[in-house]
């Protein structure tokens, strides 16, 4: 265990507690939000499950929290906004602004469960290696592997309808770029709109566009990558990192484990595992440095 990259993410969860005190946004509970996400975050960074967190023998070489709430009560907070906004936070204090380049990928990472797996939310849906049950993360990343904006769903939700809703978050100007499932007149008004040029390939390249009006950012993208120049195909190379950053998120496990279960439960681990990534990231930054 990385007890210096524990101290790290507990000194960022204070700091936006102390913030949250001063909304007074738990003052209704016993336990702070800040104290409910440490918890939880310490069971997710032992690959255990939050009951596992909630025991005191389960602290050894680390600073336990006075009053531990039960497990029955974190999974009642767990549920309410303020600690999903709350683990936001903490990313976004984590996240390095000015690492944030002109050229974004989007593309998404399937989280798959056992096909005889109960659980409601979760549906079957294209995988590696054919079909899965289980969910999808969906990211925009930037090509030094920071990712910006991310969501989780089914995995049978259309990649296009969560990219459409990722990209709206878009709020600069640059290049994004994706494989053939994003390659819709849609996503390339979508992404016109909020300053951005979409660059993905096509499922047939070279084949005719017949008299079907398209969009131009869509005849601008068929342009760069078959039109014969340099620039477009070098950059589209890139878009190959964000393979390298979901193989990062495996090495990181990210997969979601047996105890992990219904969206709300996954959304949460998932941010969990991209908050400690993002505080080892940043870790290893100011190590470098």
């Amino acid at each position: 265990m990385d007890c210096e990259l524990w101290k790290n993410i507990v000194s960022q969860i204070v700091t936006v507690d102390r913030n949250y005190r001063r909304r007074k946004v738990s003052r209704k509970y016993t336990h702070s939000i800040g104290k409910i996400v440490l918890v939880y975050l310490w069971s997710v960074f032992n690959d255990k499950p939050v009951y596992w967190a909630c025991k005191p023998e389960n602290y050894r070489g680390v600073r336990r929290p006075r009053n531990l709430p039960s497990q029955s009560c974190i999974s009642r907070r767990l549920k309410c906004t303020h600690t999903y906004l709350f683990i936001r936070a903490v990313m976004r204090q984590l996240a390095d602004a000015d690492r944030y380049q002109l050229v974004k990928v989007i593309d998404g990472k399937p989280l798959p469960i056992s096909k005889i797996s109960a659980d409601p939310d979760a549906t079957y849906g294209r995988g590696v290696g054919g079909m899965v049950k289980g969910y999808k993360l969906h990211a925009i990343c930037s090509v030094s592997n920071e990712p910006l904006f991310w969501e989780v769903q089914p995995i049978n939700v259309s990649e296009k309808a969560v990219a459409e809703n990722l990209i709206t978050h878009l709020n600069s100007e640059g290049y994004l770029l994706a494989d053939s499932n994003y390659d819709t007149n849609k996503l390339h008004q979508t992404a016109a709109d909020h300053g951005h040029q979409l660059i993905a390939s096509r499922r047939q390249p070279g084949t005719s566009l017949w008299h079907n009006p398209q969009h131009q950012g869509r005849l601008r993208s068929i342009e760069l990558l078959e039109g014969g120049g340099e620039f477009g195909r070098n950059l589209f190379k890139m878009r190959r990192r964000i393979e390298g950053y979901f193989g990062n998120l495996s090495a990181a496990r990210i997969d979601l484990p047996p105890w992990v279960r219904r969206l709300h439960r996954v959304k949460l681990f998932v941010d969990a595992k991209l908050l400690i990534r993002a505080a080892r990231q940043k870790q290893i930054r100011v190590t470098a440095a």
